[in-house]
């Protein structure tokens, strides 16, 4: 454990924490929630021990689609809450998605001797994501500007 700050660091630490406060809230709520949302998917579509793990992959593309929508209108369609960007896209968000189910899943695929599968699964995982931020945000941007004309 780290002694504790000598009383001048001590004292000007506290601003930056407490103007920080409210921002770790929301997304660690936030973060609750997406996770909470993540493992309902889980239970609601499991994947057998032995099985491909299309639920992470399936959460990891439709997080990121949403990810995609989300910040097109936070950023050029709607004046929002300044607690709504980490709330929603570093928390709810950052909690659905997940690289370290994405790890574990490659992991157990080679242990099970799956090592095609797993290859498979470790590159169409993050080109999926990103291919589903990019025409997500896309689309979100069209549909704003059919809606401004």
């Amino acid at each position: 454990m780290a002694p504790p700050l000598p009383p001048a660091q001590a004292h000007r630490a506290h601003p930056v924490l407490r103007a920080h406060a409210s921002v770790v809230a929301v997304v660690a709520v936030g973060g609750g929630a997406g996770a909470a949302a993540r493992h309902a998917a889980s239970l609601w579509w499991p994947t057998p021990a032995d099985g491909f793990p299309w639920t992470t992959l399936w959460v990891n593309i439709t997080g990121c689609a949403v990810i995609g929508v989300f910040m097109v209108i936070i950023t050029g369609a709607r004046a929002a809450h300044p607690l709504v960007r980490p709330f929603f896209g570093t928390g709810v968000l950052g909690g659905f998605t997940t690289f370290s189910t994405y790890a574990v899943d490659g992991r157990n695929l080679f242990g099970g001797g799956s090592g095609g599968p797993a290859l498979v699964y470790l590159v169409v995982t993050p080109l999926a994501a990103l291919a589903a931020v990019w025409a997500a945000a896309s689309a979100a941007r069209s549909v704003l500007k059919r809606r401004q004309s």
